[in-house]
């Protein structure tokens, strides 16, 4: 089932997840990029480079829990689902 699981995530949810479709994404994106080029204009390229790789390393592991936090509430509605079904075949 992790295999349905990652061809949904891949396939499907991080596609859908990563369009900038409201308002307030484009506002939230505009603030990061803005954010993002005064750091640079402060910073040496060597730092700059070192918070790039911090910033990625973050992202990194941000992405990683989104997808264990997306696979376990799959499995949780899975049994869920599974759980109610055999609850209603047993009153009937």
């Amino acid at each position: 089932m992790k295999k349905t699981f990652e061809k949904l995530w891949n396939d499907y949810i991080l596609d859908e997840c990563a369009e900038i479709d409201s308002e307030e994404e484009r506002t939230l994106l505009k603030n990061v990029i803005e954010k993002h080029k005064t750091i640079n204009d402060l910073l040496t390229n060597e730092q700059s480079d070192l918070v790039e790789a911090y910033v990625d390393a973050l992202c990194e592991m941000q992405s990683f829990f989104a997808r264990k936090a997306f696979y376990k509430g799959c499995e949780f509605t899975a049994s869920f689902l599974l759980e109610a079904w055999n609850f209603e075949k047993k009153i009937e």
